[in-house]
């Protein structure tokens, strides 16, 4: 999508995808990962998700990469502070409490912006993509991540090709991401889709970077 797409979202407050729990799949299946301990958690298209607290719960490190600086922005403000943003290069960077998140276009970070992570939660980044964009994600994440970093992907599965959040079935998955990852379906489930009545079936993946 455009980044104009992305941003006049934020700004008229149209963040549907937005939740306000804490999602039970990373509940429930973040221990299948294998990571050192306190390891430092990528997660892409950030948005000013409340996950990111969970993880940070756990004792991770936590790197959000949110294109909208209004949601990184925010994402503190609902924690109670401000957190004033530092640049660096050609993005922001805002730190607090063990959680950094850069208001950057995931694509153009170097690669000094990914050090040290050593695990990947995407619950809203790949099903926010359209087709040739997945495609340049995926090859990112090979790119950027070490071997043996783990990543958990939540994807959604449905009829037709509208989106956001678009529809990434498991051949789909597969082909994005194999053979640079290992990819393990984990579980499903069947949902509704947001601000719809649309069925879809929500599936979890545990993705091994080979």
């Amino acid at each position: 999508m455009e980044h104009d797409f992305w941003h006049q979202r934020w700004q008229e407050n149209r963040i549907g995808f937005h939740q306000e729990a804490i999602n039970p799949w990373l509940q429930q299946y973040w221990s299948k990962l294998r990571f050192e301990t306190g390891a430092r958690v990528l997660v892409p298209l950030c948005g000013k998700s409340k996950d990111m607290l969970w993880l940070r719960e756990q004792g991770h490190e936590v790197l959000g990469v949110e294109l909208s600086d209004i949601a990184c922005r925010d994402f503190f403000h609902e924690q109670g502070v401000d957190v004033a943003a530092v640049t660096v290069d050609t993005y922001h960077r805002r730190e607090r409490d063990g959680i950094v998140l850069l208001t950057a276009d995931l694509f153009e970070l170097p690669w000094e912006a990914f050090r040290g992570v050593g695990a990947v939660y995407d619950r809203a980044a790949l099903i926010a993509l359209p087709p040739a964009m997945r495609r340049r994600y995926a090859e990112r994440m090979a790119q950027r991540l070490a071997p043996g970093v783990e990543m958990l992907l939540v994807s959604l599965e449905f009829g037709g090709d509208a989106g956001p959040p678009f529809s990434v079935p498991e051949n789909e998955v597969r082909e994005l991401f194999e053979p640079a990852f290992t990819v393990i379906r984990l579980a499903d489930a069947e949902t509704t889709k947001s601000q719809s009545d649309v069925a879809v079936r929500e599936v979890v993946y545990l993705l091994h970077r080979q």
